[in-house]
């Protein structure tokens, strides 16, 4: 079985790399819950805001958040497209390697004799 996806290498790239830190990951969440300025998610993380624009720079670049301007504000957002999108491509992954779990059980699960192993293969002679 091989993954099939809708997204690019450079996509899937992107998109992990932005979930790899912690305070990316606290940022798309509370955009998934609602819309916020940049400055307001700034406040409530020890960073300066350039820290905190850069955080949103990497999940805008991968397509998980959608940013646009209200007057002087910058307002951001979670892309629910993009995330579902990541979503379906790590559902696909858990069902290939839970088929290839399920075959290794299987395998385990046979008799000895029924995986071509004899007890006679497994006795050593004691003047050996």
């Amino acid at each position: 079985m091989v993954v099939r996806n809708e997204l690019s290498d450079d996509e899937i790239d992107r998109v992990f790399h932005a979930l790899a830190a912690a305070t990316r990951r606290d940022i798309l969440r509370r955009t998934i819950a609602g819309e916020h300025s940049v400055s307001a998610l700034a406040r409530d993380y020890d960073m300066s805001f350039a820290a905190v624009q850069k955080h949103v720079t990497v999940l805008e670049a991968a397509g998980l958040i959608i940013k646009r301007a209200e007057g002087r504000e910058r307002l951001v957002r979670a892309d629910p497209t993009m995330i579902a999108r990541a979503r379906a491509l790590l559902s696909r992954y858990e069902e290939l390697w839970r088929a290839r779990i399920d075959r290794l059980d299987a395998l385990l699960s046979e008799p000895a004799q029924d995986a071509g192993i004899h007890d006679d293969d497994n006795i050593r002679n004691e003047g050996d």
